[in-house]
């Protein structure tokens, strides 16, 4: 028995029964700009993540799951507050969650818990004002921190019920040489610029992904090792990578995130999910796998009854949002997704898209060669221009158009669709209290 506990709790049998016990202990593993598809769990033909693939035959892997926002900030603070941008405060990029909410750590300490990170959890410096009982190595790229997690780990001795959560760098930039990977392996993604340095971008950035992956399975390791099997795992990323199309869009590739669970006698081994789950419905499913129902005020709802396998449904919708990075990038977007359709409003199509990938108009790490060949080669030039400049309105079908190419936005064909996205779109922004402010001072399109 664990003792010091304030309340008396149990261990689940189902999403609505519970049976006396102790706590359980959870670790949640986070990689920072991990695009769902550069894992060979998800489907890449060049890229292998043998660690993910083996935690996944030990749990269930979510194929529909997606962060509130494709920004480390906002993506973060939804997490910790269980409450989307627009209610929480952290709506740009570098912001923070206002200081009056409740946030995840609290919970779980009026419960006992010891609730532990190391690295990055919340966005970098932010990471103490959450309120962990510790919180270290969480300045930019401190990558000792997944060792230093491992070594506190090893030697803790407490019986009280830990949360840790463990925020890898990788694979967000600076991606190092790489040391595994092999050049002619790659495949270059058709809705990217084909340049040697395009090449050379991604050997570093796979790099990333491998040492991202092989952390993942260190820390899985050692959390049963030390902690036992009454432990539920959960990895997941923040959002997609710093490509084109992926980080501070709104495609699948910013907000579609991986995620595995593993909960060894509580969720069925080797299994895979449609369910659609959003990053704010987290804090209230790990609330109610010890036993407790988050507040009715959250955006999030538990999706542990997926989890136990009694349901194979949980949302019907998923929104997200995106306000903006600093001045590089002032481009406000919502969107709204179904198993089947996603609608983007940008709410300011003459504003310039723009990001911290054009920053560096060098041939490396990328951009500047995509620059120079659309120069020359038409279809470069749609690709970078696509980047920069986008319509008021885009509808994709997922089903027939995976990667968002074809956009139905002008199709009299799919006009009803587009029209009930809208106001389904509209009744939730003015739900949320969204202002639609901009953030920064944009980049006007040249006439």
């Amino acid at each position: 028995m664990r003792f010091g506990l304030v309340v008396l709790v149990g261990l689940w049998c189902s999403a609505g029964q519970l049976i006396a016990g102790e706590l359980p202990d959870i670790v949640v593993f986070l990689s920072d700009d991990h695009t769902i598809g550069d894992s060979s769990l998800y489907g890449s033909p060049d890229l292998k993540t043998p660690n993910m693939e083996r935690i996944a035959q030990q749990g269930l892997t979510f194929d529909q799951a997606f962060v509130a926002s494709p920004s480390c900030a906002p993506s973060r603070a939804a997490l910790l507050t269980g409450l989307m941008p627009s209610r929480n405060g952290a709506e740009p990029n570098h912001s923070r969650p206002r200081k009056e909410i409740k946030k995840l750590p609290a919970y779980f300490q009026d419960l006992g818990y010891e609730v532990v990170s190391f690295g990055k959890v919340g966005h970098y410096r932010q990471t103490p004002e959450y309120g962990f009982d510790i919180a270290r190595h969480f300045k930019y790229h401190e990558d000792i921190a997944v060792p230093d997690a491992l070594k506190w780990l090893a030697a803790r001795e407490s019986d009280q019920p830990l949360l840790l959560f463990v925020g890898t760098n990788w694979p967000h930039v600076p991606w190092p040489e790489p040391e595994e990977i092999d050049l002619d392996s790659i495949k270059i993604p058709l809705h990217h610029v084909h340049t040697p340095e395009t090449r050379i971008a991604r050997a570093r950035y796979y790099q990333a992904v491998t040492t991202m992956d092989r952390e993942l399975g260190q820390v899985f390791d050692a959390a049963y090792e030390k902690l036992g099997d009454d432990t539920l795992f959960l990895h997941t990323s923040d959002h997609g990578a710093q490509w084109p199309f992926g980080k501070w869009t709104l495609y699948d590739e910013g907000v579609r995130t991986p995620m595995i669970a593993v909960w060894p006698g509580k969720i069925a081994t080797d299994k895979r999910t449609d369910a659609m789950v959003s990053w704010v419905d987290i804090l209230p499913t790990l609330y109610a796998a010890v036993g407790k129902t988050a507040p009715e005020d959250l955006d999030g709802r538990s999706f542990l009854p997926v989890l136990l396998g009694e349901t194979e449904t949980h949302r019907d919708v998923i929104f997200t949002v995106h306000s903006g990075d600093g001045n590089k990038n002032v481009y406000p977007t919502r969107s709204i997704r179904t198993p089947r359709w996603k609608y983007i409003r940008n709410l300011h199509p003459e504003f310039k898209f723009t990001s911290h990938v054009l920053g560096d108009t060098r041939p490396q790490p990328y951009w500047g060669s995509w620059v120079a060949k659309a120069e020359k080669v038409p279809e470069a030039a749609r690709k970078v221009k696509r980047y920069l400049q986008r319509p008021a309105v885009e509808l994709y079908d997922l089903n027939a158009d995976p990667t968002e190419q074809n956009n139905l936005a002008g199709s009299p064909e799919h006009a009803e669709t587009l029209a009930q996205l809208s106001d389904q779109l509209d009744a939730w922004m003015k739900e949320q209290g969204d202002q639609q402010t901009v953030f920064g001072e944009p980049i006007l399109l040249e006439e």
